[in-house]
């Protein structure tokens, strides 16, 4: 997964959690006004928000454990391919080297 995806998932679950705070506080300031209706429209609200809060939850623990796999598999790449990850790690190095001193 790119930086980039990952960072517009990032913000979408921070704009989701503040999403949720903010109905949750609607839900406590009306919480004093009368009706049936107003007490029904509240019970559904409060029930889609504890829906969202779940499906961030789980899509926070997902996120978690693929962010987990993708490490442990570059781990064992590592370990099972020493001398090319050294390979391309220089590779790497010396091309930054190049950029850096052409930039200057």
């Amino acid at each position: 997964m790119s930086d980039q995806v990952h960072a517009q998932k990032e913000r979408l679950v921070a704009d989701l959690h503040a999403v949720v705070a903010e109905a949750e506080s609607l839900l406590k300031a009306t919480a004093g006004q009368a009706g049936e209706g107003a007490s029904e429209l509240r019970a559904k609200v409060q029930a889609s928000l504890d829906r969202a809060k779940r499906h961030l939850t789980e899509l926070q623990e997902a996120a978690i454990e693929k962010a987990k796999a993708a490490g442990k598999a570059t781990d064992n790449y590592v370990h099972e391919n020493p001398w090319q990850s050294i390979g391309v790690a220089a590779g790497v190095g010396l091309l930054l080297g190049m950029l850096i001193a052409r930039s200057k």
